[in-house]
């Protein structure tokens, strides 16, 4: 049997399964970034597990079709599977869902109907199913997200709880030991490279083959582009090809359509952008005027940055030289592909709230000879707070004091391979503790 390493997920799922209000449960969240062994995990608590795979089981779709009720779907499918399904007792879970549209319309009658049984439903491209399903049960199901592996559950998996409590319990008023800070970024360099992925976070734990962790990396990538072909039939699978590598490889900055390889037309390659974002392999970083809260209402999707689900996937698609990001203490270097922001960005998702997807926001100016930019903006209760990604020295903050003048906003974030501190208006975190800022 295989070992699952704890998940962040955990106790939201565990929450659900004990709470008395419960509705069927949506897990969402893009190919291979571990829904399927996070509900079988759960399931371990219960007496019994009943998963239905409709890619495997095309002759249950028909149970579906409105003929039958909840009650009478699960005592079908408990002889057609020899299992019970009770009540109570078992937790029932319908994954590749999107296999099946009619049981995803379907769901929101369980809860109607069967609200006291437990069942979870997933799927590998689940959201280009719920895209042509606008009314598939909102009000009556429960959507949580889930991504790869966070550094914190890095640091769980790889036997180092011990220091990523300290690290919760560290800040700029209180640094980390500097032993323990050189340890985190030895563990963080590894995690850049690898990434969260969890198939490549197992392998690391089981033998720390950095090879075999590469070449399971290019064959996720090579899944991933398999599967561009299922999307969506209107957008050719060599223009999404195009576009994915294109992000990759234009890192830092506005994103420009015009250089993806590729002889398509610029609406052409937005719809290709749109459905990488649909699919969770891409975020979009959106320009935010950032005049006040919230974020979101002034923003200009005509600059919008992209980048990666996966800093691992990010350095194999970019071929990195990644014995250098492994050993080097310079930022430059470690940044390589834009790393870095691409860490920074998915860490501030997986920080965030599990039950909505978190928008990722930066901030542009452009005037002849005096751009500026701020590599993320978030909003931290009712404060607005610039981030910054650094490799330069203290004085080399200028995008930063720019936006904090032009802004009126007191206090900017750093975060580089130092220590936690904090001088002037800038308050410093190490990229490994950026998910600390949801303290502030």
């Amino acid at each position: 049997m295989e070992r699952y390493y704890k998940r962040k997920i955990d106790s939201e799922l565990e929450s659900w399964a004990t709470s008395k209000k419960r509705k069927p449960l949506l897990l969402r969240g893009a190919r291979q970034v571990g829904k399927t062994s996070a509900v079988k995990h759960l399931g371990e608590k219960f007496k019994h597990f009943v998963l239905v795979d409709f890619n495997e089981r095309q002759d249950v779709h028909y149970l579906f079709d409105g003929s039958y009720s909840p009650q009478e779907i699960c005592r079908i499918l408990s002889v057609l599977l020899g299992t019970p399904i009770e009540a109570g007792e078992t937790l029932l879970f319908f994954d590749e869902i999107q296999s099946c549209p009619a049981a995803i319309n379907r769901l929101r009658y369980f809860y109607e109907k069967f609200p006291e049984l437990h069942l979870i439903a997933a799927g590998s491209l689940l959201e280009f199913a719920l895209e042509t399903l606008p009314s598939y049960g909102v009000g009556r199901i429960r959507s949580i997200f889930m991504y790869p592996f966070s550094f914190e559950e890095y640091l769980w998996a790889t036997g180092n709880e011990a220091l990523s409590l300290m690290i919760d319990a560290s800040s700029p008023d209180k640094p980390l030991p500097m032993p323990l800070h050189e340890q985190a970024l030895r563990l963080l360099r590894v995690f850049l490279v690898i990434g969260g992925m969890p198939a490549v976070v197992a392998n690391y734990c089981e033998d720390g083959n950095m090879i075999e962790c590469q070449n399971i990396l290019s064959e996720l990538v090579l899944s991933f582009r398999d599967d561009f072909a299922k999307y969506r039939k209107k957008v050719p699978s060599t223009r999404i090809d195009a576009t994915f590598r294109s992000i990759a490889e234009q890192g830092l900055g506005k994103f420009v359509y015009n250089r993806v390889d590729t002889d398509a037309s610029t609406i052409q390659i937005k719809t290709a952008v749109e459905t990488l974002i649909l699919a969770g392999l891409v975020y979009p970083v959106t320009h935010s005027s950032a005049n006040g809260i919230p974020l979101g209402a002034e923003i200009n999707e005509k600059y919008r940055r992209m980048i990666m689900l996966d800093t691992g996937l990010l350095q194999r698609i970019l071929n990195l030289e990644i014995s250098s990001i492994l050993s080097s203490d310079d930022m430059q270097v470690v940044n390589r592909g834009a790393i870095a922001e691409t860490f920074i960005g998915t860490e501030l998702i997986k920080s965030a709230s599990c039950f909505s997807p978190y928008p990722l926001y930066c901030w542009h100016r452009e005037k002849s000879g005096s751009n500026a930019e701020v590599d993320y903006v978030v909003q931290l209760g009712n404060r607005i707070f610039p981030i910054e990604v650094k490799s330069g020295s203290k004085g080399s903050m200028q995008s930063m004091r720019l936006f904090l003048e032009a802004k009126g906003i007191p206090k900017g974030i750093r975060t580089s391979l130092e220590n936690f501190s904090a001088y002037d208006d800038i308050i410093v975190y190490p990229l490994y503790a950026i998910k600390n800022i949801f303290t502030l």
